[in-house]
């Protein structure tokens, strides 16, 4: 594609430079760009891009966007804009020419419950034809091929990427997660979603936010965007969250409203709910009829997870039999109260839980079976929000019997400094070690458990890997589990 074509997706502030050159991808990393690339300059909030444009220029880039006016080099053309993200999204989007457009797409954003949802609707979407594609915290899924994510969300050009990818594949969906951090920094503008699904909204992120309402507000972005493209689209509001009602009340642009939960007032509502240690049982009350479902997953918040992929998939046109019976088949996410076989008469599990909310939901379901004793393993992330530290001392310190507190991925921060943040927040009488070695921390709770017993290894889920500051570690907490249970 031609620069002056890519100039036709944008408001350029100023063009320098020649416009003929052929762009043959779009980078906002230097380190990928290669030979004919376009190389858009973020800033970030420790960094500016345009300090690499050299650097992307070495590398081959033959096109360089900014919000900067200090540009000199006449071999190298240099694209001048006010807003750098919103201008890569839209070039990206260029650049594939717009693949959301061809994909029934769908967008989940939340505080948690995000990738169990995507998983159910990718599997009830998929059973009945539609191939989708999945994009979000544990893998990008495009048809056949299947790789590991590396965050929740990726930049506009790999996004866009990945679309048509599955396009490539003979996708005729895409189911995605979309975080808030995505969601402000422009890397979906330019989408057109058909269902946008808002799960919850809870403590977290608050580093990057700051405030609760600003959180709400990037969220919100997901919802304001809906129908401002060729789509009729869909919102899918959790009416049990009081900031999913705020959201349902504030309108937008979408052209249906499906509301769900376990409020009275909800348009897909679970009804007759019954919860036990093998998952649970409810009827779903819908204006497309009402139908029973049986779910393989444990506690609540999964009840609540199932309705929103159930309402999805519905405002999609699927049958509510049809769904409540590719519910019926669903098993669970990667590291999502995923169980760890052993033969010790003991209980494992692992979960990604690593916010107040997320560990209170898991500790409560698990304290629904009933066990002699529930122990709990886990830490807090480092240079993420502080705030949620000692809340989640405080869940664990209250709904465990026993807790071994630990490091998760401290990155730059001091382990023990976190562990002492947690301390802060554990009750009075609380039961508790602090052991900063993940693996001695994982072993030490295997070592104390007993039959009956129930473990809980929280915070990581399906992360593979540990970060340290200087360093990151291959770390599975899964994988470790069974080496020590074999």
């Amino acid at each position: 594609m031609r620069i002056e074509t890519i100039l036709q997706a944008i408001q350029p502030m100023t063009v320098k430079g020649p416009r003929q050159a052929d762009i043959r991808g779009i980078a906002c990393d230097s380190r990928q760009v290669k030979p004919g690339c376009m190389f858009v300059a973020l800033r970030g909030t420790r960094e500016d891009g345009a300090r690499y444009a050299e650097d992307a220029i070495r590398r081959g880039a033959v096109a360089v966007v900014s919000e900067h006016n200090d540009w000199t080099r006449r071999d190298v053309t240099h694209i001048r804009v006010e807003d750098a993200r919103r201008a890569v999204a839209e070039i990206s989007c260029a650049f594939y020419d717009h693949p959301s457009a061809r994909l029934e797409t769908i967008g989940v954003t939340g505080t948690n419950g995000k990738t169990t949802t995507t998983f159910m609707i990718r599997d009830i979407l998929r059973a009945a034809g539609r191939n989708p594609g999945l994009i979000g915290t544990v893998m990008y899924e495009m048809g056949s091929r299947c790789i590991p994510a590396n965050r929740t969300t990726p930049e506009a050009p790999d996004l866009q990427s990945m679309l048509d990818q599955m396009l490539t594949a003979g996708c005729a969906s895409a189911v995605m997660e979309v975080s808030s951090h995505a969601l402000e920094q422009k890397r979906v503008w330019g989408i057109d979603f058909d269902v946008g699904v808002f799960t919850n909204l809870t403590r977290d992120h608050l580093d990057y936010h700051v405030t609760m309402q600003r959180y709400f507000d990037a969220k919100a972005l997901l919802f304001r965007g809906l129908g401002q493209m060729e789509k009729r689209a869909s919102a899918v509001i959790n009416l049990d969250d009081p900031w999913g009602q705020q959201l349902a009340n504030t309108g937008g642009g979408w052209s249906s409203l499906v509301t769900y939960g376990l409020h009275p007032g909800a348009l897909v509502r679970a009804v007759d709910v019954e919860l036990g240690p093998q998952g649970s049982a409810f009827t779903v009350e819908s204006p497309w009829g009402a139908v029973p479902v049986r779910l393989g997953l444990m506690g609540r918040y999964n009840v609540s997870n199932a309705l929103a992929a159930f309402a999805a998939c519905a405002a999609r046109g699927l049958r509510p039999d049809f769904i409540a019976g590719a519910l019926a088949q669903f098993q669970s996410a990667p590291g999502r109260l995923e169980r760890i076989p052993n033969g010790r008469g003991f209980q494992v599990y692992v979960d990604y839980a690593h916010t107040d909310d997320a560990l209170s939901n898991v500790l409560g379901t698990l304290r629904e079976v009933s066990p002699r004793r529930l122990l709990v393993v886990f830490g807090c992330g480092g240079d993420r929000d502080r705030s949620k530290r000692s809340r989640m001392g405080t869940v664990a310190g209250l709904m465990a019997d026993y807790v071994v507190l630990t490091s998760d991925n401290p990155r730059s921060e001091d382990p023990a400094a976190i562990l002492g943040e947690i301390v802060e927040g554990m009750p009075e009488g609380a039961r508790y070690e602090t052991i900063p070695d993940r693996e001695t921390a994982i072993a030490r709770a295997l070592e104390i458990a007993r039959p009956d017993d129930v473990v809980l290894i929280a915070g990581k889920g399906h992360e593979n890997y540990q970060e340290f500051a200087r360093t990151v570690i291959p770390f599975d907490d899964r994988e470790v589990a069974r080496r020590l249970l074999a």
